[in-house]
């Protein structure tokens, strides 16, 4: 006979890989029905869906929103027992980071960058779908922390603790959203640091962040091959699920420590770059340029 603990083992790793495998292909059906779309003048055209990377390459917007929607749409057709607490928060941070990424793609002006730049207009009285995008992922954040079902230790903890708890594990996922799309500055690299998430795929809760990961995946080829970009409409998605996944697992504790370390992140990218980082680390350039197409 298997033990109880062994196959309840088994069927959560069998879900997060069924919910990895959706999202996958989920990403690619969905990307070419919105090229499709876009080619044929819907959705402001593909004028619209352009921009220029810092090759001078011409690369689309639309694998963002597909690669969004795949995630997002596994997580809630695949979670089921174990998991399926984690469906209205998953729900709620995804869909949020979508929708706000997407009005940030097409709706910003790009005149102001970064936490520091958004703040910065925001205190002249200039409202920038950044500074939009900042409160609204913030909101959805603490909505999806506040869902998340609880841990043995936030279970035990006082009332006080408890809504500490939401508050850093809300701010977490914001936070982590906000960190992955940091580094979608260069193809792929964005799709990495997400794929660089999937052993936390098979433990408890971990449906949103096998989700982020497949469709992670599927995008990639386009990303590397300077074709798409994930755009804040992607990679804010995809790091939110991330962010859930891990913050439905972790005690008020855990959840200040990451917390911490992403605050620490975003502060630090205020500062230096990087991209100059990583070109100075040989181990770490040589993982950002795998399977980038020379130019």
């Amino acid at each position: 006979m298997v033990p109880a603990t062994t196959e309840g083992e088994a069927m959560r790793g069998l879900r997060s890989a069924c919910a990895a495998v959706l999202a996958a292909g989920a990403t690619v059906v969905g990307r070419r029905v919105l090229d499709q779309v876009i080619t044929r003048g819907g959705l402001g055209g593909p004028d619209r869906w352009q921009r220029t990377n810092h090759h001078g390459a011409q690369v689309t917007l639309a694998a963002g929103p597909a690669t969004a929607a795949g995630a997002v749409g596994s997580v809630l057709l695949t979670a089921r027992n174990d998991h399926q607490a984690m469906r209205i928060p998953a729900a709620v941070a995804g869909m949020g980071a979508m929708a706000l990424g997407l009005l940030d793609d097409l709706c910003g002006s790009g005149q102001s960058r970064g936490l520091r730049g958004h703040l910065g207009s925001l205190s002249r009285g200039e409202l920038t779908t950044g500074a939009v995008k900042i409160a609204g992922i913030g909101l959805a954040g603490l909505l999806s922390a506040a869902a998340c079902p609880p841990t043995t230790t936030t279970r035990r903890a006082g009332r006080v603790k408890r809504l500490v708890g939401v508050l850093a594990g809300g701010a977490a996922i914001a936070g982590h959203a906000n960190v992955v799309n940091l580094f979608d500055l260069r193809p792929g690299r964005a799709g990495k640091v997400v794929l660089a998430h999937l052993p936390l795929a098979w433990g408890r809760r971990g449906v949103p962040v096998a989700a982020a990961v497949g469709a992670a995946a599927a995008a990639l080829p386009d990303d590397l091959g300077e074709r798409a970009m994930l755009g804040d409409t992607g990679a804010n998605t995809l790091g939110a699920l991330v962010g859930v996944s891990l913050v439905a697992r972790e005690g008020t504790g855990a959840r200040m420590v990451h917390l911490g370390t992403l605050v620490a992140l975003t502060l630090a990218s205020e500062r230096i770059s990087f991209s100059d980082v990583i070109r100075r680390s040989t181990p770490l350039r040589a993982l950002d340029e795998l399977g980038r197409v020379p130019q």
